[in-house]
């Protein structure tokens, strides 16, 4: 399958280009506290400056803006920061620490400062204990705790900040930034089309499109965006189409809104007695056209209530390169009905089906590797087909364009996983820490799930064609 670039969404357009898009007057307000508290931007500035900066909070994270001495509306982010998908309460909270203003110091000649709240959380708890002695407090317990609350106002905020930065990406720089901007208005137009919304899809959309943003920002941490481009291009291409079918969706819900009311007020209106009367008329309902062919597969009287027809099978292969100049393709992913295909060696491709769609969650992702784990460490493959030969005919059906499939090329870790079972281990050597590795579950399980992600990101509004002139599937063979 070939992963298609489309325009984004008008409504993302205006998006993080200027702080405070939806609200100009926040600018101007927090731009005219900026002035009097701290210290704006200009020709003077060097990279040492502890610049004013202004923190937009969003759903995702922040954007931290400078304040120009000029007056004029800055372009690009300070700093972005990104949190965790599915991050709890506290780690939200967290992030809202990150976003406070920076502490006042006292600075010396000697190379030392002190928090101005350090200084006066020392003076308060001077008094106190001072107090507390004169009315018969303990001085063992008094002196220590005069001592101690200082050096907690001094030094507590920074593991604080260190236990909140384990939960968000912070990308700084210019091109970095002006990157993750252009992700972070497409993924917010995601964000409001969910808020408005009760749909799944819209959803999801917006979920996948958290984890795209979170990636992006690890990728761009502390380094050059040249050095990650293959990475970035991939997670904005998905972005682009996120927000793509997005649109899509909401234009259709309009469309079917206006049809139902426009039915609803022919329904309400009153009939003229004189008026012929209306007869219902029904047609034959028509499923989707498929992406490529013109045949529809047959569809069976009846589906097992324990069989999951969306299901897909990932399955690694000797690499390939599709054209010059491109990555390479060694990993394939392929909706479970492909089996079926006539051109797939049969009735082996019937009984792997059958193994594959029976007892599954809806989208599940079944490596290969799976289902040698469940048929005996492989031992019963004879008995069910050659998984070989129907693995060679499915790649060519997938070379020939006869179904669709999503080629992949995973990093030699992650298709070694993929080509092992759940509960194997995967052993690598590291030569710069001269020690072995070991990726197991934990690991694969997260190879699946970027896979997963890829592959909902794609086919979130059509599903994959299978092909065509589909054979039906098996029942009661195993039996």
């Amino acid at each position: 399958m070939t992963a298609t670039c489309h325009t984004p969404p008008l409504a993302a357009a205006g998006h993080h280009e200027r702080p405070f898009t939806g609200d100009p007057g926040r600018w101007e307000r927090e731009r005219s506290r900026a002035l009097r508290t701290g210290h704006v931007r200009d020709h003077t500035c060097a990279a040492a400056c502890e610049l004013a900066l202004v923190h937009e909070r969003t759903r995702w994270g922040w954007l931290a803006w400078t304040v120009p001495g000029d007056g004029s509306t800055p372009e690009i982010p300070h700093r972005i920061a990104v949190l965790a998908p599915g991050a709890t309460r506290t780690q939200r909270l967290g992030l809202r620490w990150l976003a406070r203003r920076p502490a006042q110091r006292i600075a010396s000649d000697r190379a030392w400062s002190l928090r101005l709240s350090a200084a006066a959380v020392a003076l308060v708890s001077l008094v106190a204990g001072l107090v507390a002695m004169r009315h018969g407090a303990p001085v063992d317990v008094a002196v220590p705790a005069m001592l101690l609350a200082p050096l907690l106002a001094e030094h507590l905020p920074e593991r604080l900040d260190s236990q909140a930065r384990e939960h968000v990406h912070t990308v700084e720089g210019d091109d970095a930034c002006r990157y993750l901007q252009r992700l972070a208005a497409l993924h917010t137009s995601l964000v409001q089309a969910a808020a408005g919304s009760d749909r799944y899809e819209l959803r999801r959309a917006a979920e996948i499109g958290h984890h795209l943003l979170w990636d992006a920002a690890g990728l761009l941490q502390g380094r050059d965006t040249c050095t990650v481009s293959d990475g970035l291009v991939a997670r904005e291409r998905l972005m682009l189409q996120l927000a793509h079918q997005v649109a899509q969706i909401i234009q259709r819900t309009a469309d079917e809104d206006t049809t139902a009311n426009n039915v609803q007020a022919r329904d309400l209106a009153p009939l003229d007695r004189h008026s012929p009367s209306l007869e219902p008329t029904t047609r034959p309902l028509t499923a989707p056209s498929p992406w490529k062919g013109t045949l529809l597969m047959p569809q069976p009287e009846s589906v097992p209530a324990d069989r999951t027809p969306d299901v897909y099978l990932l399955f690694a292969h000797e690499p390939y390169y599709p054209g010059p100049g491109t990555q390479e393709i060694n990993t394939t992913l392929v909706a479970a009905d492909s089996l079926l295909h006539p051109q797939v060696r049969q009735p082996d491709g019937a009984r792997i089906h059958d193994l594959l769609t029976q007892g599954r969650q809806p989208g599940e992702i079944i490596p290969l590797a799976t289902l040698t784990h469940e048929l005996n460490g492989g031992a019963d493959w004879p008995t069910v087909g050659d998984w070989e030969s129907v693995t060679i005919d499915l790649l060519q059906l997938v070379r020939d364009g006869d179904c669709d499939a999503l080629s992949l090329g995973l990093p030699e870790i992650a298709r070694a996983l993929v080509c092992t079972g759940p509960h194997s281990h995967v052993r690598a050597y590291d030569a710069a820490t001269d020690d072995v590795v070991v990726y197991g579950a934990s690991e694969r399980a997260a190879v699946l799930d970027e896979v997963g992600m890829f592959l909902t990101g794609i086919a979130t509004e059509q599903p994959f064609w299978p092909g065509d002139s589909l054979l039906p599937p098996l029942a009661g063979w195993r039996a």
